[in-house]
Protein backbone atom coordinates (compact mmCIF):
# COMPACT_ATOMS: atom_id res chain seq x y z
CA UNK A 1 0.00 0.00 0.00
CA UNK A 2 1.15 3.76 -1.22
CA UNK A 3 2.29 5.40 2.24
CA UNK A 4 1.23 9.21 2.52
CA UNK A 5 2.57 11.61 5.56
CA UNK A 6 0.77 14.41 5.55
CA UNK A 7 2.61 17.18 7.97
CA UNK A 8 0.73 19.69 9.52
CA UNK A 9 -3.02 19.60 10.22
CA UNK A 10 -4.80 22.96 9.17
CA UNK A 11 -7.50 23.48 7.17
CA UNK A 12 -5.69 22.43 4.30
CA UNK A 13 -3.98 19.26 5.82
CA UNK A 14 -6.97 18.26 7.04
CA UNK A 15 -8.62 17.99 4.22
CA UNK A 16 -5.56 16.29 2.44
CA UNK A 17 -6.29 12.88 4.89
CA UNK A 18 -9.87 13.10 4.29
CA UNK A 19 -9.94 12.87 0.89
CA UNK A 20 -6.87 9.99 0.32
CA UNK A 21 -7.66 8.24 3.46
CA UNK A 22 -9.72 5.52 1.71
CA UNK A 23 -8.14 5.67 -1.78
CA UNK A 24 -5.89 3.00 -0.76
CA UNK A 25 -3.21 5.12 0.98
CA UNK A 26 -1.78 4.31 4.20
CA UNK A 27 -1.68 7.83 5.56
CA UNK A 28 0.22 9.11 8.38
CA UNK A 29 -0.84 12.75 9.62
CA UNK A 30 1.80 14.76 12.24
CA UNK A 31 0.91 18.52 13.80
CA UNK A 32 2.38 20.04 16.98
CA UNK A 33 -1.22 20.82 17.75
CA UNK A 34 -3.44 18.26 19.34
CA UNK A 35 -6.57 19.34 18.57
CA UNK A 36 -5.74 18.79 14.82
CA UNK A 37 -4.68 15.63 15.36
CA UNK A 38 -8.07 14.63 17.22
CA UNK A 39 -9.80 16.11 14.13
CA UNK A 40 -7.90 12.73 11.43
CA UNK A 41 -7.12 10.39 14.15
CA UNK A 42 -9.89 8.05 12.89
CA UNK A 43 -9.41 8.74 9.48
CA UNK A 44 -5.13 8.20 9.45
CA UNK A 45 -3.21 5.26 10.36
CA UNK A 46 -1.27 7.19 12.80
CA UNK A 47 -2.01 10.18 14.12
CA UNK A 48 0.50 11.82 15.72
CA UNK A 49 1.21 14.49 18.10
CA UNK A 50 4.50 16.08 17.49
CA UNK A 51 6.90 19.17 15.82
CA UNK A 52 6.78 18.17 12.24
CA UNK A 53 10.61 19.85 11.69
CA UNK A 54 11.87 17.34 14.00
CA UNK A 55 14.36 15.20 12.55
CA UNK A 56 14.07 12.37 15.14
CA UNK A 57 10.77 12.21 14.18
CA UNK A 58 11.37 11.25 10.58
CA UNK A 59 13.73 8.84 11.72
CA UNK A 60 11.07 7.32 14.17
CA UNK A 61 8.47 7.19 11.12
CA UNK A 62 10.50 6.08 8.83
CA UNK A 63 10.59 7.69 5.67
CA UNK A 64 11.12 5.90 3.11
CA UNK A 65 11.98 7.09 -0.68
CA UNK A 66 8.88 6.05 -2.07
CA UNK A 67 6.62 8.11 0.13
CA UNK A 68 4.88 11.00 -0.90
CA UNK A 69 5.16 13.85 2.23
CA UNK A 70 3.16 16.60 1.97
CA UNK A 71 3.60 19.63 3.96
CA UNK A 72 1.73 22.46 5.05
CA UNK A 73 2.81 25.20 7.67
CA UNK A 74 1.22 27.85 6.25
CA UNK A 75 3.21 31.07 6.32
CA UNK A 76 6.32 29.24 7.96
CA UNK A 77 8.60 29.50 5.44
CA UNK A 78 11.83 28.15 7.71
CA UNK A 79 9.88 25.20 8.73
CA UNK A 80 8.97 24.12 5.82
CA UNK A 81 11.83 24.99 4.04
CA UNK A 82 14.07 22.78 6.81
CA UNK A 83 11.85 19.99 6.70
CA UNK A 84 11.86 19.78 2.66
CA UNK A 85 15.62 19.65 3.16
CA UNK A 86 15.76 16.82 5.50
CA UNK A 87 13.53 14.84 2.87
CA UNK A 88 15.44 15.23 0.26
CA UNK A 89 18.47 14.15 2.45
CA UNK A 90 16.65 11.06 2.32
CA UNK A 91 16.10 10.65 -1.21
CA UNK A 92 12.43 10.87 -0.85
CA UNK A 93 10.85 11.45 -4.50
CA UNK A 94 7.58 13.33 -4.07
CA UNK A 95 7.72 16.31 -1.81
CA UNK A 96 5.04 18.25 -1.91
CA UNK A 97 4.50 21.50 -0.08
CA UNK A 98 1.91 24.33 0.25
CA UNK A 99 3.31 27.93 -0.45
CA UNK A 100 1.25 31.54 0.34
CA UNK A 101 3.20 32.60 -2.68
CA UNK A 102 5.37 32.68 -5.40
CA UNK A 103 8.53 33.58 -3.44
CA UNK A 104 8.16 30.54 -0.95
CA UNK A 105 7.74 28.67 -4.53
CA UNK A 106 11.21 29.60 -5.64
CA UNK A 107 12.91 28.95 -2.53
CA UNK A 108 10.77 26.02 -1.44
CA UNK A 109 11.87 24.35 -5.41
CA UNK A 110 15.28 25.13 -4.85
CA UNK A 111 15.62 23.00 -2.03
CA UNK A 112 13.82 20.48 -3.27
CA UNK A 113 9.91 20.78 -3.35
CA UNK A 114 9.21 17.94 -5.96
CA UNK A 115 5.79 20.27 -6.39
CA UNK A 116 4.49 23.79 -4.79
CA UNK A 117 1.20 23.89 -4.46
CA UNK A 118 -0.18 28.56 -4.04
CA UNK A 119 -3.80 27.40 -2.80
CA UNK A 120 -4.95 30.91 -3.16
CA UNK A 121 -3.73 31.73 -6.70
CA UNK A 122 -5.15 28.40 -7.91
CA UNK A 123 -8.61 29.64 -6.89
CA UNK A 124 -8.19 32.87 -7.91
CA UNK A 125 -7.92 31.32 -11.36
CA UNK A 126 -10.57 28.81 -11.43
CA UNK A 127 -12.90 31.45 -10.55
CA UNK A 128 -11.98 33.80 -13.03
CA UNK A 129 -12.34 31.26 -15.22
CA UNK A 130 -15.62 30.30 -14.17
CA UNK A 131 -16.45 34.39 -14.64
CA UNK A 132 -14.64 34.45 -17.99
CA UNK A 133 -16.20 30.86 -19.40
CA UNK A 134 -18.86 29.98 -17.71
CA UNK A 135 -19.64 26.52 -19.67
CA UNK A 136 -16.30 25.34 -18.27
CA UNK A 137 -16.96 22.93 -14.86
CA UNK A 138 -13.24 21.96 -14.62
CA UNK A 139 -9.94 22.32 -15.89
CA UNK A 140 -6.93 20.20 -16.08
CA UNK A 141 -3.69 22.10 -16.95
CA UNK A 142 -1.22 19.78 -19.53
CA UNK A 143 1.42 22.41 -20.08
CA UNK A 144 0.76 26.54 -20.17
CA UNK A 145 -1.41 27.30 -22.78
CA UNK A 146 -3.07 23.37 -23.33
CA UNK A 147 -5.60 21.81 -20.91
CA UNK A 148 -8.22 19.44 -20.52
CA UNK A 149 -11.94 20.96 -19.58
CA UNK A 150 -14.94 20.45 -19.13
CA UNK A 151 -18.31 22.41 -19.96
CA UNK A 152 -21.75 22.18 -20.82
CA UNK A 153 -22.57 21.67 -24.04
CA UNK A 154 -23.46 25.65 -25.45
CA UNK A 155 -27.25 25.99 -27.01
CA UNK A 156 -26.26 25.84 -30.35
CA UNK A 157 -24.20 22.64 -29.84
CA UNK A 158 -27.69 21.08 -28.99
CA UNK A 159 -28.65 18.40 -31.43
CA UNK A 160 -25.72 18.01 -33.21
CA UNK A 161 -23.35 15.73 -34.30
CA UNK A 162 -19.60 16.01 -33.53
CA UNK A 163 -18.77 16.63 -37.41
CA UNK A 164 -21.64 19.03 -38.13
CA UNK A 165 -19.93 20.90 -35.42
CA UNK A 166 -16.59 20.72 -36.56
CA UNK A 167 -14.78 21.67 -33.46
CA UNK A 168 -11.38 20.58 -34.60
CA UNK A 169 -11.21 22.95 -37.62
CA UNK A 170 -13.08 25.48 -36.01
CA UNK A 171 -11.82 26.13 -33.06
CA UNK A 172 -8.71 23.79 -32.55
CA UNK A 173 -10.51 21.63 -29.73
CA UNK A 174 -11.00 18.16 -29.54
CA UNK A 175 -13.98 15.90 -27.88
CA UNK A 176 -12.50 13.41 -25.90
CA UNK A 177 -15.55 12.21 -24.04
CA UNK A 178 -18.97 13.00 -23.22
CA UNK A 179 -20.88 12.30 -20.17
CA UNK A 180 -24.61 12.28 -19.20
CA UNK A 181 -25.21 13.75 -16.18
CA UNK A 182 -27.77 11.72 -15.15
CA UNK A 183 -27.12 8.33 -16.49
CA UNK A 184 -23.39 8.91 -15.34
CA UNK A 185 -22.25 6.93 -18.35
CA UNK A 186 -19.06 8.25 -20.22
CA UNK A 187 -18.73 8.15 -23.98
CA UNK A 188 -14.88 8.06 -24.31
CA UNK A 189 -13.74 9.35 -28.23
CA UNK A 190 -17.45 10.18 -29.44
CA UNK A 191 -17.72 9.07 -33.02
CA UNK A 192 -18.24 11.91 -35.94
CA UNK A 193 -21.79 10.61 -35.58
CA UNK A 194 -22.31 11.28 -32.15
CA UNK A 195 -25.31 13.44 -31.06
CA UNK A 196 -24.47 16.13 -28.49
CA UNK A 197 -27.81 16.67 -26.41
CA UNK A 198 -28.89 18.80 -23.08
CA UNK A 199 -27.66 17.14 -19.86
CA UNK A 200 -24.52 16.13 -21.27
CA UNK A 201 -20.73 17.54 -20.32
CA UNK A 202 -17.98 17.50 -23.07
CA UNK A 203 -14.16 16.72 -22.16
CA UNK A 204 -12.13 18.83 -24.64
CA UNK A 205 -8.68 19.12 -24.77
CA UNK A 206 -7.11 22.02 -26.32
CA UNK A 207 -5.54 25.79 -26.32
CA UNK A 208 -6.61 28.32 -23.54
CA UNK A 209 -6.99 31.01 -26.02
CA UNK A 210 -9.24 28.46 -28.17
CA UNK A 211 -12.14 27.77 -25.06
CA UNK A 212 -12.90 31.60 -25.09
CA UNK A 213 -14.23 31.12 -28.49
CA UNK A 214 -16.83 28.55 -27.34
CA UNK A 215 -18.62 31.16 -24.70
Amino acid sequence: MKRCVVIGLGIFGQNIVREISDKGFEVIAVDKNKEAVQRVRDLAGKAIVADGTDKDLMDQIGIHEDDTVIISFGDDLAAATLITLYLKQLKVKSIIVKAPNEEHQIILEKVGATEVILPEKEIAHKVARSLISPNVFDYLPLSEDCMIFEMAPPESFLGKTIAELQLRSLYNVMVIAVKDVLTDQVTTLPPAHFVIKDGQVLVLVGKEADIEKLR
